[in-house]
């Protein structure tokens, strides 16, 4: 079996957030990017099918800031294949268009298995696995948090509100969005991912010209405002009864 797993790097939410100028984007100059946790989910859970099964796994990302790091760690992880897409990616390509553009890259990879994270915090129109099963007209599944390979096809743990779990048996080839390894993602001490450094290889594959239709417009991005109108009402039950009463009537609910 040949399973894909991708990543994306994301801002670190620990840091500070600041806008840039034109009030549209994040201003990138100390922006500090890390793996989406949801795709280290889904290197984590490859490289377990792997150890499982004996399948091939080739993780993918794109060339920024930061992507090195995460190929040289799949690779010590146990990553048969580290592949950096070389492309415009300065936070223009939205995930339509990076679906469309990344797909033929999977079909020459002759994917079995397709994994990704179930969502980013940079997602704005629709998550990558869904939209990459589109596009390569894959079955998906999404909110998964385990996984086994049953004579040539799937069979996924996904979650649902309220605390149900189902077992779904999927044909290959397919999409899965993982939302949760079967186990943490491993660490790997940094003496493992020098030697990686030494020893495995990044291939570069460029990606065409990105199509960027079907994405979102912002218009304007900020921070929470704070708000003027709140109004803390202070006695006893009856006059605070009272008093929104009275509110209500000044703002024609009653």
């Amino acid at each position: 079996m040949n399973i894909v797993a991708l990543f994306k790097l994301v801002p670190d939410l620990v840091e500070e957030l600041e806008i840039d100028q034109n009030g549209t984007a994040l201003n990138t100059d100390f922006l500090r990017l890390i793996i989406n946790e949801f795709d280290d989910h889904a290197i984590e859970q490859a490289i377990l099918l792997k150890e499982r099964s004996g399948a091939r796994v080739s993780v993918l990302g794109p060339d920024i800031e930061g992507a090195d790091d995460v190929l040289y760690t799949a690779a010590s992880k146990g990553a048969d294949q580290v592949i950096k897409l070389t492309g415009d990616f300065q936070g223009k390509a939205n995930n339509h268009a990076m679906a469309r553009a990344v797909a033929s890259t999977l079909k020459e990879l002759q994917a079995d298995l397709i994994l990704t994270g179930v969502q980013a915090n940079t997602d704005l129109d629709g998550s990558m696995g869904a939209l990459l099963a589109e596009y390569l007209d894959m079955p998906y599944v999404g909110y998964v948090s385990g996984v086994n390979t049953v004579d040539g096809k799937v069979v996924a743990r996904k979650e649902y509100p309220g605390g149900l779990v189902a077992e779904m048996e999927i044909k290959l080839p397919a999409v899965l969005g993982i939302q949760a390894a079967e186990q943490p993602p491993r660490y790997v001490a940094v003496s493992k991912v020098r030697q990686a450094m030494k020893t495995a290889t990044i291939e570069e594959r460029p990606l065409a010209e990105a199509d960027l239709s079907g994405g979102s417009t912002i218009h304007r991005m900020f921070k929470p405002e704070a708000g003027t109108r709140a109004e803390m009402i202070e006695g006893s039950a009856d006059e605070v009864a009272a008093r929104l009463v009275g509110i209500f009537k000044e703002i024609g609910v009653l």
